[in-house]
């Protein structure tokens, strides 16, 4: 019989900073259409993008704010953060640095 793991206790800036951070970087993948539109005023705008932007600046702030407040999304994100820890720390590598290729001589 498999015993369960518990989950790892989380530090003050893993749940304060380094999940919302993650949260933040997904959140702007699944809002992506409201990013481009927002950036696109932006580069059209100028100086007077606070003015002319108003619009599409709500449409983002309206669709990241949906995700940044869902508590399902949240505990996501936090799974996938604590999974990616005790990949760190089983491996020593972190995971933005896993994906790198092998050199072909190995």
């Amino acid at each position: 019989m498999e015993a369960v793991q518990a989950e790892p206790k989380l530090r003050h800036v893993e749940t304060d900073v380094l999940i919302p951070k993650m949260m933040r970087e997904k959140a702007k993948e699944l809002c992506n259409e409201k990013v481009q539109a927002f950036n696109v005023c932006c580069k059209e705008s100028g100086f007077l993008m606070v003015l002319k932007c108003r619009e599409q600046n709500a449409a983002l702030k309206e669709c990241l704010t949906v995700y940044y407040r869902d508590p399902v999304f949240y505990e996501k994100c936090k799974q996938e953060y604590i999974k990616e820890k005790l990949e760190f720390q089983r491996t020593g590598i972190a995971t933005k640095n896993r994906t790198q290729k092998l050199p072909a001589s190995m």
